[in-house]
């Protein structure tokens, strides 16, 4: 699932870098960036992967 969100944030900073838009002083290319790298790194982590926890 983070897989997925990191790709549409990447593909929204792209499409934002090339129109040149910015959304307000928060919303840059660079923090949609970020938080796509965030998503990738938690991806890898397994966070989310519907793993459970070992029975005893």
């Amino acid at each position: 699932m983070f897989a997925l969100i990191a790709a549409l944030l990447f593909v929204l900073a792209l499409v934002f870098e090339i129109a040149g838009v910015a959304v307000g002083g928060v919303i840059t290319v660079a923090t949609l960036g970020t938080a796509g790298l965030l998503c990738v790194a938690l991806h890898l982590m397994g966070v989310g992967a519907g793993w459970t926890p070992l029975k005893k």
